[in-house]
């Protein structure tokens, strides 16, 4: 348990709580889970989406479940989403070409930072567009005019990953401590957690090395199971 706990541990103080992906109407599974890993390969710890109208949300969500490392918050519309990032003074953008778009190396990813993705057919909607503050583009230099859409966020992200670890942004933890906690918790023992929602009860203490400590709720849990 020390050693997956401690793992845990870094991961959790490298993880870049300002730093965000938000998926406009990606809906191929493949691409949902390839961009949730590379979220979590370069220290995002949540991501945001909207569904494809008339798409189950289910459906989704076991693209997403694919990795449990990073939380999804999903929208019923890009404007309330958009409107929330920004309001968490993020600045937001898009993925998308355009006359006013530059290189995505241009930009200071060390600032609060939510890059928006579009459909894989239709890529950025107009309306994301136009709510976004920039236009980002990978310059192309072959026929091809396009990249999947995985593999885009992967190309800007890493950018990002690059900046900020120059700039030391891995080296301090970002996340508060009652998240630190609850994640050291559900990363650790996945099983109690699910008893504890199924029963609707907190979950237990766990002491420095990740184990178990608290009496009390062993004492709840055998009453439970009586």
């Amino acid at each position: 348990m020390t050693t997956r706990n401690q793992k845990i541990i870094e991961l959790l103080n490298r993880r870049q709580k300002d730093l965000t992906v938000f998926m406009d109407e990606v809906h191929k599974p493949h691409n949902l889970a390839a961009i949730v890993r590379t979220c979590d390969a370069v220290g995002i710890g949540e991501v945001h989406a909207v569904y494809p109208e008339g798409m189950l949300a289910s459906c989704h969500g076991t693209a997403m479940g694919s990795n449990r490392w990073v939380e999804t918050h999903t929208h019923d519309n890009l404007k309330d989403g958009v409107k929330l990032l920004k309001s968490q003074g993020k600045k937001v953008l898009a993925a998308h070409f355009s006359e006013r778009a530059v290189d995505f190396r241009s930009i200071d990813y060390a600032q609060p930072t939510a890059l928006l993705v579009g459909s894989e057919k239709y890529g950025v909607s107009e309306q994301a567009a136009e709510l976004a503050d920039e236009h980002i583009l990978v310059p192309m230099l072959g026929m091809v005019q396009s990249l999947n859409v995985s593999v885009a966020t992967a190309i800007i992200l890493y950018e990002a990953q690059r900046q900020r670890e120059a700039a030391g942004m891995y080296a301090n933890c970002q996340i508060d401590r009652d998240t630190f906690e609850r994640l050291r918790f559900e990363w650790l023992h996945p099983e109690v957690q699910k008893f504890c929602i199924k029963h609707q009860i907190r979950y237990p203490f766990i002491n420095e090395e990740g184990d178990i400590e608290d009496p009390e709720w062993h004492q709840l849990r055998l009453s439970i199971k009586a």
